[in-house]
């Protein structure tokens, strides 16, 4: 299972090892979207606990967290800790809360740990579909208000076929989808993360950003976005495709 993540120079040293099972998502496709059903009983994300957290590098300049890893315990406590205390050093926090209502065990537990976790972030990328189980009956725009007002400095709205909004409390950005021959959905998150972090590190804004740096954070999320949903599965590009 490494095999890719080396060949693609992903460094793995900090990744804690267990002889539990790897959690198994079943994904049902319809039109190319993406619905999933986790079995993580026992897994080795799901048992993940304080004393397995690494050591940050004294380099690390961002930490992106989100998914199901916050949803059931003991792991949603142990990466919330990691997130923490990697805020209270100063590093950027990337939080995807990328909601799977399937797999929160206890909802009230997991609304207060994202309100913990909206404040702690700089960087907060929802979808339309999250933005709409945070706040019922809200506009996806009016609950990215809501969220900069608690702190983060950044809020990237992705809404699938409408493409991307970039919203600080000074930009309102906007980026067309990408044109692409679905295949399936998955990954196109992940790969849109990937790509708008990196754009930022890469110009030295993550911080900072203006108008400009977001623009091409954007550009090139969506790209990899709609590079990832042309072809079967989580398989997103390399840097030569963009």
């Amino acid at each position: 299972m490494l095999g890719p993540l080396a060949a693609a120079g992903v460094e793995t040293s900090l990744c804690p090892r267990s002889d539990r099972p790897t959690a198994l998502a079943r994904i049902d496709l319809n039109s190319g979207d993406a619905s999933y059903r986790f079995d993580d009983e026992n897994s080795a994300g799901r048992m993940f606990v304080p004393g397995q957290l690494p050591p940050l590098p004294p380099d690390c300049r961002a930490l992106l967290i989100g998914g199901i890893s916050l949803t059931a315990e003991p792991c949603g406590s142990t990466v919330e800790l990691f997130a923490t205390s990697a805020a209270r050093r100063g590093i950027p926090l990337m939080l995807d809360p990328n909601i799977r209502p399937q797999a929160i065990q206890d909802e009230p537990e997991y609304r207060a740990r994202l309100d913990r976790l909206l404040a702690l972030s700089h960087l907060v990328k929802l979808s339309a579909e999250d933005a709409a189980w945070l706040a019922p009956g809200t506009t996806p725009e009016e609950t990215v208000g809501r969220i900069l007002a608690r702190g983060p400095g950044i809020v990237v709205l992705t809404c699938g076929a409408q493409g991307a909004l970039a919203l600080t409390r000074r930009h309102r950005l906007h980026a067309a989808a990408v044109p692409a021959t679905v295949a399936d959905s998955i990954g196109a998150g992940d790969s849109f993360n990937a790509a708008f972090l990196a754009s930022l590190l890469r110009s030295d804004s993550l911080e900072t950003p203006d108008s400009a740096a977001l623009t091409a954070a954007l550009a090139l999320a969506t790209t990899a976005a709609a590079i990832t949903v042309s072809r079967p599965g989580a398989d997103p590009p390399w840097v030569h495709e963009l």
